[in-house]
């Protein structure tokens, strides 16, 4: 009667959770993201050493010399999308035995930091055939007859792919308003009458296989799988009757195919992917994808971009001279490097940790998030630093302007396949307390289910959650943990103390964002600290990172105390901490670590396309600076663009 009781009790508070949210919450895996909800982390991993192959860097680095500087689209004259296509570069998914050249995701990430270095629509049209779409769909859910129609073609650049989801009425709500496809009988055959009016899709203007999303009206349930109002995933050629590809985007000008799908088609359910009795389970498709594709793809742009910016700057700043000194002996620029180093080792560290998550065959749909959020966030501020330091240099478009292309193309990373904002808000601790939370869900599942054990299942799984949180608390009361295991204890505890808000948490986002906070930045230092034990590069950059990211958190966790009454504060008061200011010594020692231990930046190099200006720069170190080699050097790197003035443009006094 008790656990009745409590059941009934539990399910007043449950939010309702439609079944797009479920079908999220079921796909993919967890990781160790479940390792910090509980209260421990362990990982046992190794790190992988699988750097891009001679024979993918020789492609790689022929696609940058010969094309590197190229606008992709729009541009009729270019022979990149040729090169790409017949060089295989979308193909990087795809198994030999349909003509692909599948690589690790240590591989791949690899191969799109480089690309992204030199050129970041380059890296976009790279990227999108290697992530969710068409070809990640047809390998996972494809019928037989698909696959051997399609990968093939996808591998030898016969097709390119796109895919359709989001359009005017459908953005990070991407199953809103979607588009329709109303199943039909036209004479004794069944059809599907699709409606199409999608934007931002990525390839949309080259691409001639295109993948997309939509409701499917079936209420008379002709297609026979009871599918109605369900999402499905469709292909359709270039050329289908009705569909338009006219019309495109231009995305900040920065140089990638982006456009529209429209118009009003009439397709065959055997289009479905994986076949008609396919029909339905596209959320769960998409979801099962993006689980593991958020991870790779963006976070390796963002890598790219604050590598770029951090070298080029670091190197920038030993040479140019203001006052009569160089730069990297100013403390307010040190300040603003030091930030540059950080932020990009947080991004490399947590990248390699979860590359090797899913070499190993994960697919953590949390730390994917995680992923997208933080990297591409933390790039931006990379960014920002070092236009801040690059002056007239980074504002002014030249052949010595190394950051006006990631400048531009930053808000783009920050918005596509889910926006920061939502997936800070809604997502990361939102969803990830249902989903990587030891216990949470599985009281959920009993709560929703109408299977006759529910009872029983509830009670068991209440009774692990007392105890979970019972070990919690009691562990939190531990002062002889480190600061970073302290952290995770602290957060696990806090965790099954929020959750007590039940519904009421989706409203109060900014809790859930300060929560997603926390959680991002225990994923990030403990990737830090697995990074810094199997790689020994910095015990110093490494302690100086993870503490940086435990006062960030503990910032948060107080913020959030003050949120409840004092009563309130009781079960979690033991959370509350004073935190230190960053003090000018320990920059300093962090900034001499950098300029003294050459394994650092030769880090950060790594997978960095070094052109002309990246090498000038280099250059300069090896020459010395009183010679005439320096000095004509030197003021080549400081130039900027000059544009001549066209007579038409004088004005007649």
């Amino acid at each position: 009667m008790l656990y009745k009781t409590l059941y009934n009790i539990t399910k007043g508070l449950l939010p309702k959770i439609s079944e797009t949210e479920l079908i999220a919450l079921r796909s993919g895996t967890v990781s160790i993201d479940r390792d910090i909800m509980s209260g421990v982390v362990k990982i046992n991993k190794k790190i992988n050493n699988n750097s891009i192959s001679k024979e993918n860097l020789t492609k790689v680095e022929d696609l940058l010399t010969k094309h590197g500087d190229v606008k992709v689209y729009p541009n009729n004259e270019s022979k990149v999308l040729d090169y790409l296509q017949r060089n295989k570069f979308y193909s990087y998914i795809i198994d030999e035995e349909y003509g692909g050249n599948k690589l690790s995701v240590e591989e791949l990430s690899g191969v799109l930091t480089k690309i992204t270095s030199k050129n970041p629509a380059l890296g976009v049209t790279v990227m999108v055939p290697n992530s969710l779409g068409p070809g990640e769909l047809l390998i996972n859910y494809g019928t037989e007859e698909q696959k051997s129609k399609y990968l093939p073609g996808l591998a030898d650049g016969r097709y390119v792919p796109c895919f359709g989801l989001t359009g005017p009425y459908n953005g990070s709500d991407a199953t809103g308003l979607i588009d329709t496809g109303r199943v039909c009988k036209v004479g004794d055959a069944v059809k599907i009458q699709l409606i199409l009016n999608k934007r931002y899709i990525t390839l949309a203007p080259i691409a001639n296989l295109i993948g997309v999303a939509f409701k499917i009206e079936d209420p008379d349930n002709l297609l026979g799988t009871q599918s109605h109002n369900k999402i499905s995933v469709a292909l359709l050629e270039r050329w289908h009757p009705g569909l338009k590809q006219d019309t495109y985007h231009n995305p900040l000008d920065v140089g990638f195919p982006n456009g529209t799908l429209k118009g009003e088609v009439l397709i065959d359910p055997g289009q479905i992917i994986g076949g008609v009795e396919n029909s339905g389970n596209g959320w769960k498709m998409l979801m099962e994808c993006l689980a593991a594709g958020r991870g790779i793809c963006l976070p390796a742009t963002a890598n790219a971009s604050s590598k770029v910016s951090t070298y080029g700057l670091y190197n920038y700043c030993k040479h140019r001279k203001q006052f009569n000194i160089p730069l990297i002996k100013m403390q307010g620029v040190q300040e603003k490097l030091l930030e540059m180093v950080y932020q990009t080792w947080v991004i490399q560290s947590s990248i390699s940790l979860t590359n090797v998550l899913l070499d190993s065959g994960e697919k953590p749909a949390v730390i994917s998030a995680i992923m997208k959020q933080q990297t591409t966030e933390r790039a931006r501020i990379v960014l920002n630093n070092a236009m801040d330091i690059y002056g007239g240099s980074g504002i002014c478009i030249g052949d010595n302007n190394f950051l006006e292309r990631f400048y531009k193309s930053a808000p783009i990373g920050i918005t596509v396949e889910g926006s920061n904002t939502l997936t800070r808000s809604l997502i990361i601790f939102g969803q990830g307390l249902n989903k990587s939370h030891p216990y949470i869900f599985k009281i959920v599942d009993s709560l929703i289910s109408n299977k006759e054990d529910k009872y029983d299942n509830f009670r068991h799984n209440l009774n692990n959650m007392i105890k979970h949180v019972l070990y919690t608390y009691t562990r939190s009361l531990n002062p002889f943990l480190n600061k970073l295991d302290k952290q995770t204890i602290n957060f696990a505890h806090l965790c099954n103390y929020v959750s007590l808000k039940g519904g009421k948490l989706k409203g109060e986002q900014y809790i859930s964002g300060d929560m997603a906070d926390i959680f991002s930045n225990l994923y990030l230092a403990h990737s830090m600290r697995w990074f810094q034990a199997e790689l020994k590069i910095s015990d110093v950059l490494s302690t100086y990172c993870i503490n940086r990211l435990i006062n960030e958190n503990q910032i948060a966790i107080n913020r959030i105390l003050n949120s409840y009454s004092l009563p309130q504060q009781i079960p979690i008061i033991h959370l509350r901490s004073f935190v230190t200011n960053e003090d000018y010594s320990t920059k300093i020692r962090v900034m001499n670590e950098i300029q003294n231990n050459p394994a650092i930046i030769d880090k950060i190099k790594e997978n960095v396309y070094m052109d002309t200006i990246l090498t000038d720069l280099e250059s300069l170190n090896s020459l010395e600076s009183e010679s005439e080699q320096y000095h004509k050097l030197y003021d080549k790197v400081i130039q900027v663009g000059e544009f001549k003035i066209s007579p038409s443009n004088v004005h007649n006094y």
